[in-house]
């Protein structure tokens, strides 16, 4: 059955694979990002009856409650909702690290999930469909100093929490944790590191089960060298 699928941070890295594989899957994809010529660019590539893009920036509520309505406005419904959009840190660990950053990354990497969240749960309520949250290895490990990395095993937590929360509503909640994925969230090449169409796959894999075969969490790691 073909979704409709909302993705945050879809202009690049496992957003943008996600949006592909989604599309090419037979699915229906509203793209959210800041960057709205990328957006664009993925929607004339992707077709316009198959792509949707919203410019929003997920530490601003008003503008994430744009991005649902225009979603549910053109499509009717939502089916999944991807709380892909993520910031890195700048620099290693707490002491060495930067103020401006650290509030920027608690800022989308958890408020702007939250939100996210939030006016997601009664579209999929009502469609009994599927929120998922792109977590990371660095909610499973102890990474010295990260905020980085706290902000991740926030994710961790906050997924169960939702998950908790949306028991007997009929939707799913399922938390995706890569390892290490090459993207543009790293100033040089990682060779030996996951691609985001890796991560894509994952997605669609967690996605596509049977309604009622629920995937709480997935790890994907790199093969060890």
């Amino acid at each position: 059955m073909s979704k409709i699928i909302l993705i945050t941070g879809a202009s690049s890295g496992i957003g943008e694979a996600c949006a592909r594989h989604s599309a090419k899957a037979g699915h229906t994809v509203v793209l959210a990002a800041r960057s709205a010529d990328k957006l664009e660019g993925l929607v004339a590539e992707l077709g316009e009856k198959n792509a949707l893009a919203v410019t929003c920036d997920v530490t601003d509520a008003d503008q994430q409650k744009v991005m649902f309505a225009t979603a549910t406005d053109r499509f009717g419904r939502l089916d999944v909702v991807l709380a892909n959009a993520g910031l890195g840190a700048s620099a290693l660990g707490t002491e060495e690290g930067d103020i401006e950053n650290f509030k920027e990354m608690v800022l989308v990497n958890n408020f702007g999930v939250t939100v996210t969240a939030k006016l997601a749960i009664p579209h999929l309520k009502a469609s009994k469909g599927h929120l998922v949250f792109i977590g990371s290895r660095a909610g499973h490990a102890t990474l010295p100093g990260s905020v980085y990395g706290a902000t991740k095993w926030f994710i961790r937590g906050y997924a169960e929490n939702v998950a908790a929360e949306l028991s007997g509503t009929g939707a799913r909640v399922t938390n995706i944790n890569p390892g290490m994925v090459d993207t543009p969230f790293f100033d040089e090449p990682k060779p030996t590191a996951l691609r985001p169409d890796d991560i894509a796959r994952a997605f669609l894999y967690a996605i596509e089960q049977p309604e009622h075969v629920l995937i709480p969490s997935l790890q994907i790691y790199p093969k060890p060298q």
